[in-house]
């Protein structure tokens, strides 16, 4: 195994130990988070060692968190037992017996198998000024030493504790299709035909940091001038917590001086490139979930929708293509009005070849 993540608690009685901390969401199943908590029996005081897996909606910063008012709200937990093990052999997999292997005697293994209509990690960007953790949905594997799993009651120290964040993350599907096509014929005033505008993606599925490749094709049949093309990505993000809210935000936007002169056609392919770095200060925005401070991407399309009582974070995109049609002379550039046709967009990131292999 080329890499361990490893956390141990206060006291040093416990440590926590992985193999990998990205699981990959297949749609129709996800990848068996599994791991080994090494145990030292001897500062344990005749209580038990537990594992959770949680994930979580955190939806306020930490320091808001004031006269009982929880802003974290778990979505799904599930709880197991290592210490003292409650018997059974399952068979262990390769990452497993490499674990167990550098552990040792002391270390017991655990395994948890999420639901597929969990979100995945996502993080909405903060604001310049924000500070603390930010709002999103995020995964957490503790172990901890108690008497009882989950007993309101019981006081657990955070030197009894140890602590992993994990993402669970979706790649982009091997197959890519064909792109979406729309099209719209608008007439205006003064004019007996239309402006006919279609527009068509190249392919359905492009990974972050590539250019999309958007062809347009126009039939301008009325006296008026098309006079500039406008081509915008904009992330469509639905916050399922209290209420089914979708935010819209613009993450890329470019303007191309091409016009189109009355009774003429036009026919181009232009390209745009979303970026998270063009979005820096932009509050609110998506992006995929990150471990510490490590570069990360503007959210990937979610592929599966999940429940609708699953609460969470859904995402998808959408390409704009506007002209601004003006009807020349001296009022030309007051009197001008849009022609709009909108298409879906996938944004994923490829599945790195050899990713989750063991070594």
């Amino acid at each position: 195994m080329s890499k361990v993540f490893k956390k141990t608690s206060g006291n040093g009685t416990i440590a926590l130990y992985l193999g990998k901390r990205d699981f990959v969401d297949n749609v129709d199943s996800v990848e068996i988070v599994e791991g080994v908590v090494k145990v030292d029996p001897s500062g344990l005081n005749d209580r038990k060692v537990y594992v959770y897996l949680a994930c979580a909606f955190r939806y306020g910063s930490d320091d808001l968190d004031v006269i009982g008012l929880s802003f974290r709200r778990d979505i799904w937990l599930h709880r197991v037992q290592v210490y003292p093990p409650t018997g059974g052999s399952e068979a262990k997999s390769p990452m497993m017996e490499s674990l167990l292997k550098k552990v040792g005697e002391q270390g017991h293994a655990f395994s948890f198998q999420m639901p597929p209509n969990l979100p995945c990690s996502v993080s909405l960007q903060p604001g310049p000024n924000d500070s603390g953790k930010a709002c999103g949905v995020d995964f957490e594997i503790k172990a901890y030493i108690a008497n009882a799993p989950d007993n309101p009651d019981e006081v657990i120290e955070k030197k009894d504790t140890c602590r992993l964040m994990i993402r669970k993350i979706q790649f982009a599907p091997a197959n890519n299709k064909a792109g979406a096509k729309a099209d719209i014929s608008k007439q205006f005033m003064m004019s007996d035909k239309p402006v006919h505008l279609e527009a068509s993606l190249e392919k359905e599925v492009y990974y972050h940091g590539d250019p999309i490749t958007v062809k347009v094709q126009i039939n301008n049949e009325t006296n008026k001038t098309v006079k500039k093309i406008k081509i915008s990505v904009d992330q469509l993000t639905s916050v399922v917590l209290y209420s089914s809210d979708t935010y819209v935000k613009e993450v890329c936007a470019q303007e191309f001086g091409e016009t189109v002169n009355a009774n003429s056609t036009f026919e181009k392919s232009f390209q745009v490139t979303p970026l998270l770095a063009n979005n820096k200060e932009k509050r609110g925005l998506a992006v995929d979930g990150r471990l510490k401070d490590e570069d990360t991407s503007l959210a990937s399309t979610t592929l599966s929708q999940g429940e609708k009582e699953m609460q969470g974070i859904i995402i998808s995109y959408k390409v704009k293509v506007t002209l601004t049609v003006s009807s020349g002379g001296l009022l030309g550039g007051f009197t001008g009005s849009d022609v709009v046709v909108e298409l879906p967009v996938t944004l994923m990131s490829p599945k790195p070849a050899g990713e989750f292999c063991i070594l």
